[in-house]
């Protein structure tokens, strides 16, 4: 099954070249997903397409109007849903909500600009709303490229190997362990020999204390989020105490 993605936005092309690239254009190539863009100013019905104009009440810039974007969306047969509107004030994007959304035949995303959207738009045809984090950004553009991301990268046939990403960070509820290539040292710094000793059954527990170990001292959110440490998980960091004990861990 092809996972179809939606995008109104004002800036079209910025996507669309986006999603040529790299991990998305190779999966778009596989017919993993294919996206469908639509500029909400094609809905305009004013000489000038005007899809914004100055807020009830005063204040400074401008809101994009409601009617364009209920337009736009009404005009798409079988628009995938849920419409989803990038805003700061949607629930915060993960790697569970991007896992929940790679799981769908298909969504919409809609992106912003300007002081946001009519609340009306919001109100009548949008079905959810996500925000990247606590920070503003000056359209929708760049967060819907992060949202089609890390969500196709999800779908089997998108990666290479299709267990890259239950390795990366936060597909387990921890951070990614620590990654070393070629060559064995670097100005004087060396892989942990552990990890050319051929034991691949200790070389996942390694990681594993790793990655737990990265967690509780940079997201301890995360550690909490995931109900903290288990007996399993005590046991591996007790034999990998630290990275720094050399005759533990190589």
């Amino acid at each position: 099954m092809t996972l179809r993605v939606d995008v109104l936005t004002l800036f079209p092309d910025a996507i669309a070249h986006y999603a040529t690239t790299s991990v998305l254009g190779r999966a778009a190539q596989r017919e993993v997903w294919a996206l469908h863009l639509h500029d909400f100013r094609d809905a305009t019905t004013d000489v000038h397409r005007s899809v914004d104009d100055t807020p009830f009440g005063g204040g400074a810039g401008m809101v994009l109007r409601a009617e364009p974007i209920i337009a736009t969306i009404e005009s798409v047969t079988n628009l995938p849903r849920p419409v989803i509107a990038l805003t700061p004030s949607g629930r915060v994007f993960t790697h569970d909500v991007a896992r929940e959304l790679s799981e769908l035949a298909g969504f919409t995303l809609l992106s912003g600009r300007y002081e946001g959207f009519d609340q009306r738009a919001l109100d009548l045809v949008v079905d959810d709303e996500i925000s990247l984090g606590d920070f503003v950004l000056s359209g929708g553009e760049l967060a819907a490229l992060c949202v089609i991301e890390s969500v196709v990268r999800l779908l089997p046939g998108a990666l290479g190997n299709d267990e890259s990403s239950m390795d990366e960070s936060f597909s387990r509820g921890l951070l990614e362990y620590p990654q070393y290539t070629k060559p064995a040292e670097v100005r004087g710094e060396h892989v942990p020999a552990i990890l050319l000793s051929g034991d691949h059954a200790r070389i996942d527990r390694w990681r594993h204390a790793q990655a737990l170990r990265r967690t509780m001292e940079r997201r301890p959110d995360l550690m909490t989020r995931r109900g903290g440490l288990s007996a399993q998980d005590h046991a591996i960091l007790a034999e990998f105490p630290t990275l720094d004990e050399i005759e533990r861990n190589g």
